[in-house]
């Protein structure tokens, strides 16, 4: 007897089209591979539990992006619901979207990190244009390069935007070089992607939008930088404890070497996303990625008396 699957996407994050696509795909994937599948776009935290309740799904396809489904929040709610999900569990995943504390980490675990400072919004507004240029603003959780921007002159400055002066961010400097990625599976890395944007960087519209970035697999890097892509992407999965996939982004120059940028515990299933690109290159076909994900759904077991 095939396994019911929900297909949960959508969600409340700035993340929610790029959800909904990924959510789509994952849902034909699974339909084809012989799953019970049925969608909930997630609007409503409530009427959410009430379909899980009238469904009984075996497993949650977690395709949301963002905060609230990438971030540890909607996996909190299935641990206590006991309902198994795809994907990282809650402290994997709460950890993995907040970056001060994935680079502190991966720095313990030998892995070599751009240092940064963090701070409020409204605290990086005051100093912005005395900072040592050129340096990176981000949010300190957020995903998909949302809010992200590369401060090369003082007028740069002025286009820095954040909705909340308290929202932490972090300042770093900003490291040249090649834009690369990493996904490990299972616990095995298998190639580096090179990413070249027709933009700036690899920003929410390089990554979402058809022909902005140019893939290059495996990527044009010396075999000892390459290698050491596949390491650290192995060693940040097995520290953070991601189940099943994750994807790690680094810069490359022959200067500084690879640096570890970020972890996505949640890497997205788009036609456009980069682990169906890599995990294709490993013999590894979209659907069964997506079969893979729902035969090692879990959920954290509540210990009762």
């Amino acid at each position: 007897m095939s396994k019911k699957v929900l297909v949960l996407n959508g969600g409340f994050s700035a993340e929610r089209e790029v959800s909904l696509v990924s959510g789509q795909g994952v849902a034909e994937a699974l339909k084809n591979g012989g799953y019970e599948v049925v969608c909930h776009d997630l609007k409503d935290t409530a009427e959410f539990i009430r379909v899980l309740d009238a469904e009984k799904p075996d497993v949650v396809f977690n395709a949301l992006h963002g905060n609230w489904g990438e971030d540890g929040e909607i996996q909190a709610l299935l641990d206590i619901l006991q309902v198994p999900y795809t994907h990282s569990g809650m402290l994997a995943s709460a950890i993995g979207m907040n970056k001060v504390l994935t680079k502190m980490l991966v720095s313990q675990a030998g892995g070599k990190v751009v240092q940064g400072d963090k701070m409020k919004a409204g605290t990086f507004k005051q100093l912005a244009k005395d900072l040592p240029m050129p340096y990176v603003v981000k949010p300190v959780s957020d995903g998909s390069s949302v809010g992200v921007y590369i401060i090369r002159k003082p007028e740069d400055a002025d286009l820095v935007k954040y909705d909340d002066d308290t929202v932490e961010v972090m300042v770093e400097r900003f490291i040249d070089g090649k834009e690369l990625t990493c996904m490990c599976l299972q616990g095995k890395a298998y190639v580096v992607t090179e990413l070249r944007p027709k933009v700036n960087f690899y920003d929410y519209h390089a990554k979402y939008t058809n022909g902005a970035t140019e893939h290059v697999l495996p990527a044009e890097i010396p075999e000892e930088a390459a290698e050491t892509c596949k390491r650290y992407a192995e060693i940040v999965h097995r520290t953070l404890g991601c189940r099943t996939v994750s994807r790690c982004d680094f810069r490359y120059n022959p200067v500084d070497g690879v640096i570890f940028l970020e972890v996505n515990t949640h890497p997205g299933l788009t036609p456009l996303s980069l682990v169906p690109e890599q995990a294709k290159y490993a013999g590894i076909s979209y659907e069964r990625l997506c079969a893979m994900l729902v035969e090692e759904a879990g959920c954290r077991k509540m210990q009762r008396g």
